[in-house]
């Protein structure tokens, strides 16, 4: 008998400390890789030979699928997030469609996600193909490969699982062996910059549209219908698929969208949005899966309503999540103690877009604390409007964790938060900071956003003095001031909002914002600090947030330069994809830096994800009537 458990010491060639290798690794390497089985080979030829190997483990507590699942299955899923793992256990959407599809009779869901650098480096230098975290299977060979896009700096991840599952990236070179690739996620509202890539988008939510496309993906499958003919029936069926193979651009000569036709005349010519009509009752987790290795967010979270009423001017979701979604306080404590129950994990997160305007928070605070508060479980609520509510509400300020508050302010002053819809004050901000540090909070950290229309400097200056104010409220008491944060990002216009008709500002432009928020910084030496994120990758996401599928070879030559995991900041190539825009000789500033006329046709103008163009160009010209007139001092007014 082999003794498997020997060790030999391996010592890497670049000099870092050195890693066991079983015998078995031994003897692997003299086997074609073909012959021995997947799941065999991540653990003795992947695991062995990568950082935080945890996270590449999979088979973790409360998994849903059983041995010979896979095999039996009727319709195999899998569910891919084109991130990390610490980011893709974190997000809920995928742990509610993962249980939703083990749930649903003859289907099998498994999860997979994008490797961080050195194991990509390893499974292409192994030959081992992208696997499923929960039997190990070859994502290659499903039925459905279901990818939620959640951001625009995750397309090369995508097409970094693309390859290593052996799928093609081109929608038109892939046959009948190869899965459906199906996006859905925000993202998805404007896939255009990835329409090459993808066989099917769903507009809209995750849970109506999975189950429907389960159901008749296995009727045709019995029918014997082809994954060719399969993506068009899916398209006519459903108001909220788009097939993007099965839709034409034409541009004009300055080069703007003249139009998107269908070139088949059985799809519609304009796209609807899928929504969940009874929320209350939508699929969710009572079992979520429990991560081995770190994640961003270690909690178990419920999702309490979806969508929010406040709809500030410069906020995709706020405009594209309607009607608005609520579950009651009773289904959400009940979900949450399901879901304790089930993980021992001790906090507990009550999310949405705006939390505070959850119409019974009072009664559900109060509810959550009686259930949970005795069991030493921590409540997070994100996502507050820091307001008179908060002020009101002694048993959110008494229930939460009181390491940190974390506070979208978004702009410095008062006509601007206006402007933009922010519906928080100065007098509202200062009561809400004044009740935290009353009930035990020292730390604050403040989200600010720069570059809106009409923007001025004492609103680049006034993101330091608010801060500053914050921080000395802490000294009413006889505290020393807090430690706050003033975390500054850059305006990024989305599609479906007021701002899709704005240029963003020249990275110049926020080259001064982060001169000046420094200066001030380093001038008043004290309890407050500006963090500010990436102006070259703030620059790409508005290229790609309202681009048109021109783009699409854009991202593909940016991967074979190297881009990886964009959304990471040690990752993150700004000259790289200068290079892929060089390449292909595309501008990208006509897409980011370009204020659109008002009649202009958007790439997405085919898809219906959020108000009437008419009622959104009203709301964007009434920003310009909010903004108080400049003081004139150094940096340029933004204009329209």
């Amino acid at each position: 008998m082999l003794q498997w458990t020997r060790l030999l010491w391996r010592v890497p060639s670049d000099g870092n400390r050195p890693t066991f290798q079983s015998s078995f690794s031994v003897v692997f390497e003299m086997i074609a890789p073909n012959e021995i089985p997947l799941s065999q080979r991540v653990s003795h030829d992947l695991l062995p030979y990568v950082r935080k190997p945890g996270q590449y483990i999979g088979q973790e507590i409360n998994g849903l699928v059983k041995p010979g699942d896979w095999a039996n299955a009727d319709v195999r899923v899998v569910i891919g997030f084109p991130d990390t793992y610490a980011l893709g256990m974190s997000h809920l959407g995928c742990q509610i469609l993962y249980w939703l599809c083990n749930h649903t009779p003859g289907v099998c869901a498994e999860r997979t996600y994008c490797p961080e650098l050195d194991a990509e480096q390893r499974m292409r230098d192994r030959r081992i193909p992208l696997f499923t975290w929960d039997s190990r299977q070859p994502v290659g060979d499903c039925d459905i490969f279901a990818v939620s896009l959640q951001y625009e700096m995750v397309f090369t991840s995508f097409l970094t699982m693309l390859d290593l599952a052996g799928i093609p990236f081109r929608r038109d070179e892939r046959d009948d062996s190869h899965p459906l690739v199906i996006v859905g996620g925000p993202q998805a509202d404007n896939p255009e910059p990835v329409a090459d890539f993808v066989d099917l988008v769903v507009m809209g939510d995750g849970e109506e549209s999975m189950a429907s496309i389960l159901r008749v993906y296995k009727e045709l499958q019995e029918s014997g219908v082809r994954r060719r003919d399969m993506i068009e029936e899916l398209a006519r069926r459903f108001e909220w698929i788009y097939a993007p193979g099965l839709y034409d651009v034409t541009y004009r000569d300055d080069g703007t969208v003249r139009a998107v036709t269908p070139n088949s005349p059985r799809v519609p010519s304009v796209i609807q949005r899928c929504k969940t009509m009874d929320f209350e009752e939508a699929p969710f987790p009572l079992r979520p899966l429990v991560p081995y290795a770190d994640v961003i967010h270690d909690r178990i979270a419920v999702e309490i309503m979806r969508g929010c009423p406040q709809r500030c001017r410069f906020c995709h979701a706020g405009y594209t999540k309607r009607p608005l979604g609520l579950r009651s306080v009773d289904k959400i404590v009940e979900i949450a103690d399901s879901m304790w129950r089930s993980t021992g994990i001790d906090e507990l997160g009550l999310l949405s877009l705006s939390t505070a305007d959850y119409p019974q928070l009072r009664e559900l605070t109060q509810a959550v604390a009686e259930r949970f508060h005795p069991r030493g479980v921590n409540i997070s609520v994100p996502s507050l409007r820091v307001d008179k509510m908060l002020a009101n509400i002694p048993q959110l300020i008494t229930g939460v964790r009181k390491g940190g508050l974390t506070i979208a302010v978004e702009a410095a002053n008062d006509d601007m938060r206006r402007a933009i819809r922010k519906k928080v004050t100065d007098g509202h901000l200062l009561d809400g900071v004044r009740a935290a540090f009353g009930a035990g909070w020292k730390n604050v950290k403040l989200y600010f956003m720069t570059g809106f229309p009409g923007e001025r400097s004492a609103d680049v200056d006034g993101i330091y003095d608010l801060s500053r104010q914050v921080s000395e409220v802490r000294r009413e008491f006889g505290k020393p001031p807090a430690s706050v944060t003033a975390s500054v990002g850059w305006l990024v216009p989305k599609p479906y909002t007021p701002f899709q008709w704005a240029a963003q500002p020249e990275p110049e432009y926020f080259w001064d914002v982060r001169r000046r928020l420094r200066d001030l910084s380093r001038s008043n030496r004290g309890a407050v600090k500006v963090r500010m994120h990436n102006i070259e990758r703030s620059g790409l996401e508005a290229v790609f947030a309202r681009g048109d599928r021109r783009l699409s070879p854009v991202v593909a030559s940016a991967w074979r330069l190297g881009a990886r995991l964009d959304g990471w900041d040690e990752h993150f190539k700004s000259d790289i994809w200068k290079r892929a825009f060089e390449e292909v000789g595309i501008d990208p500033g006509f897409y980011a830096h370009r204020e659109r006329d008002a009649d202009e046709v958007f790439p997405w103008s085919h898809l219906n994800g959020g108000p009437p163009t008419p009622y959104l160009r009203r709301q964007y010209e009434d920003v310009f009537r909010q903004i108080a007139p400049s003081d004139g001092v150094e940096l340029p007014v933004l204009s329209a």
